[in-house]
């Protein structure tokens, strides 16, 4: 860690002391690692810092160690900045985010000083969900996305998430699904044709919320891909994030009423005019459309991977059938 880092947290927390905790984890391909600090004389008694430091060679756990990775990465780092700095302030209670504290960069290493979120009554993480935490999940992400509707991205990505079609050429590249290959420039045309974009976290998958104990209320965290979008490629996401294949199919119903319920309320809390239903229709139609585009990316980015079934194969074959009509 640079040797100016310790002397900004301290100042950032009001802290005459500092001790690192523990590594909560390494970031993605040997970029960092997230560590949690406890505070002496502060009226915080932790706090979780992002440090990152560019490696001098890259790791990429699937063997992307591309230029252009490299450098996605190091955009999403400067985007994930900007959020801090100049967005997530306008989270309001129901898509709480981690309060930040300090920003700083110098050189090839970058600082982020957030509020520990297990301070701030979300302290548990689940790697299994059920429809209470579902909700809670879904709840978040419709407020983001009513919060956010119709917001420039700017500072942020132009077209959020991770797996964006202009951002991963090479992964298109190696796709071997011929018919899903060549529908792919028409199903990004639709997500990005819809008239009610928002911004999208961008990576909502299930580790990235902290739950309260008893699993009704989250926050979120990791908003390095978050950009502008239409809502449905978070939803998803999420959704394939933490639910097997006969779940997403069994619960699609419910997940999406469950996550439109909560949008419509938000909309007529924060945005009271803007039309939901109109909304909400033309986003219904967009969510097989969403879960195809994030198929499309995970059948050249990692052909062999879990979350590859035969429901989203179902869901992507019926949206470039309609696409060839």
């Amino acid at each position: 860690m640079h040797e100016d880092f310790p002397a900004i947290i301290r100042q950032a927390t009001g802290a005459t002391d500092i001790e690192l905790i523990e590594v909560i984890q390494e970031l993605w391909s040997g970029y960092g690692v997230i560590l949690r600090y406890r505070l002496t004389g502060s009226e915080r008694g932790r706090v979780v810092v992002k440090h990152v430091r560019f490696p001098d060679r890259v790791h990429h756990p699937r063997g992307w160690n591309t230029d252009r990775s490299h450098r996605r990465k190091l955009r999403s780092y400067e985007v994930e900045m900007a959020w801090y700095a100049r967005w997530s302030a306008r989270c309001g209670a129901g898509c709480p985010v981690p309060h930040c504290l300090a920003l700083e960069t110098r050189g090839d290493e970058t600082l982020m000083v957030l509020e520990d979120l297990d301070g701030a009554g979300f302290p548990q993480r689940r790697e299994a969900v059920g429809e209470t935490e579902l909700s809670a999940c879904l709840s978040w992400l419709a407020n983001f996305h009513a919060t956010f509707l119709g917001c420039e991205p700017d500072g942020l990505w132009e077209q959020g998430t991770y797996w964006h079609l202009e951002t991963r050429p090479d992964e298109l590249e190696a796709l071997t699904d011929l018919p899903l290959k060549g529908a792919a420039s028409s199903i990004d045309r639709l997500l990005r044709g819809s008239p009610y974009q928002t911004l999208v976290h961008g990576d909502a998958k299930l580790e990235n919320f902290c739950f309260s104990p008893d699993g009704k209320q989250v926050a979120a965290v990791d908003f390095q891909y978050v950009g502008g979008g239409c809502g449905m490629k978070d939803v998803a996401y999420f959704i394939g994030s933490c639910l097997a294949e006969e779940e997403c199919e069994r619960l699609e119903s419910w997940l999406l009423d469950c996550y439109f319920a909560s949008f419509r309320q938000a909309l007529a809390r924060l945005q009271p005019a803007v039309d939901a239903e109109a909304v909400e229709e033309n986003w219904r139609e967009l969510f097989p459309v969403a879960w195809t585009d994030f198929h499309r990316f995970l059948k050249g980015w990692s052909p062999g991977h879990w979350k590859l079934n035969a429901y989203s194969e179902r869901m992507a074959r019926a949206v470039v059938g309609r696409l060839n009509l």
